[in-house]
């Protein structure tokens, strides 16, 4: 009989895929290139008649499809993508949609052309075109920051930090509070969040929540915070995202209202720019680089053929800054 590619990765002591990236020019440490050349040389396995056996052939990198390119999330997320990845032998291709969803599925079957390992989507929200485009294509997947209950997926625990921090906000005393949040058609930030504030303030007691809808962009936070001065201060103003309440944030100092003595602030992210501005801004901090290091390690386990957990929960923590007053 003919030795295989899984006789060679049971003798090496690496997964079948190590063995092919080594037989196809891809990253393979020095440690495992060696165990891999020893045991073809004792089995005088032959790659070439291997190679024409394949059924699947894969080339050594990873597809990553993202939104938008100019966000702190994405370049977080990304970094620990691309340093596991690394780690793995595996390389990522990035390919940025604009945040429109028709070319998120272009993407994969683009992907798929390129015959990639598998594939990361960061998407906005998740159809049922996105279930069948991977469907159709056969390639394994992870969904980073949206729960699909077709694909694997890593989420943020979007709604325990909308609560966690609706309980912190409520617990400084509080009441009259302004959400400015985002489409509900983004489930996790537009959704989520909100829902988890709302029912921590509704678990809290007595109080006056009134929300408004922006686009992510510190210009719409600002203008709808504006609007809202003209009328009846809030006590706390609280935007879905910390780019968001950073618009807030000058809205409310060029009405020449003082943050926090008029009007707290907070936001969700752990954007680095939130402990630069002043006063420092209250916010929800995500593990993106963690998660998107779990995220590619899952990938490869996928690739690989062991094992995966179908919805992993990526952690938060709330930091505490200058921008909330105590008026408990």
């Amino acid at each position: 009989m003919k030795t295989t590619i899984s006789d060679i990765a049971a003798m090496a002591k690496v997964s079948k895929s190590t063995v092919s990236r080594y037989l196809n020019g891809g990253y393979v440490s020095t440690a495992a290139s060696a165990k891999i050349e020893m045991a073809i040389k004792e089995t005088k396995f032959e790659p070439n008649t291997f190679a024409q056996s394949l059924k699947l052939k894969q080339t050594n990198f990873v597809g990553v499809i993202i939104p938008r390119l100019d966000s702190y999330t994405m370049t977080k997320t990304l970094m620990g993508i691309d340093e596991k990845l690394k780690e793995l032998g595996f390389q990522m291709l990035v390919a940025n949609t604009d945040r429109i969803p028709e070319r998120e599925i272009e993407n994969v079957f683009a992907f798929s052309r390129q015959k990639v390992a598998g594939v990361l989507l960061m998407a906005a929200q998740l159809s049922e075109k996105h279930t069948d485009a991977f469907r159709d294509t056969g390639m394994p997947a992870v969904v980073i920051g949206q729960e699909s209950k077709e694909l694997h997926c890593l989420v943020h625990a979007d709604y325990e930090a909308g609560y966690g921090l609706g309980s912190f906000i409520y617990q400084k005393g509080h009441r009259n509070i302004l959400y400015i949040g985002v489409s509900e058609k983004d489930e996790a930030v537009g959704k989520m969040r909100r829902e988890g504030f709302a029912k921590a303030l509704e678990d809290g007691g007595s109080h006056e929540l009134k929300f408004a809808e922006g686009d992510f962009s510190m210009q719409q936070a600002k203008k709808l915070t504006e609007k809202t001065l003209e009328g009846e201060i809030p006590d706390a103003i609280i935007c879905a995202t910390d780019n968001m309440a950073l618009g807030a944030m000058k809205a409310i100092q060029e009405k020449g209202l003082s943050i926090p003595g008029d009007v707290s602030v907070a936001g969700f992210g752990g954007y680095r720019i939130s402990e630069m501005v002043h006063p420092g801004l209250t916010t929800v901090s995500f593990h993106y680089y963690k998660a998107g290091q779990q995220a590619a390690s899952s990938l490869v386990s996928l690739i690989e053929g062991n094992p995966v957990e179908e919805k992993m929960v990526s952690g938060f923590e709330i930091i505490e800054r200058e921008s909330v007053s105590d008026k408990s």
